[in-house]
């Protein structure tokens, strides 16, 4: 298990929501950006959206369906996510850094993902 812990994945369809959290584990994150990637099959890890440590500051790679939040008080960030499609279907990741940012690799730390499957 690493520093972060993902939750909340499951099988659902097609219009359906779904609330993914992501804890830390074993240390704390005070001070750090959070971010949502997503792997889909065959598909390269992709951005889906960041928060910086206030909230202030949000990106997303599309708006609307998805949106971003924290609760700094027990160091987890959701990820809510209506409207779901099938193409949505992926393993979703957590990830923290200092610097917000949408670029995966500047992301040093990881969970280990949570599957979340659309079924049409």
């Amino acid at each position: 298990q690493g520093p972060l812990v993902e939750s909340g994945g499951g099988l659902v369809q097609a219009g359906d929501s779904l609330r993914l959290s992501c804890a830390a584990s074993g240390r704390t994150f005070s001070g750090y950006a959070k971010a949502w990637f997503r792997r889909a099959p065959g598909k390269e890890r992709e951005f889906v959206a960041a928060i910086s440590w206030s909230g202030g500051s949000t990106y997303y790679a599309d708006s609307g369906r998805f949106s971003i939040s924290r609760d700094n008080a027990k160091d987890t960030v959701y990820l809510q996510m209506n409207n779901l499609r099938p193409e949505d279907t992926a393993v979703y990741y957590c990830a923290a850094d200092l610097v917000l940012s949408r670029t995966e690799r500047l992301y040093q730390y990881w969970g280990q993902g949570t599957q979340v499957t659309v079924s049409s």
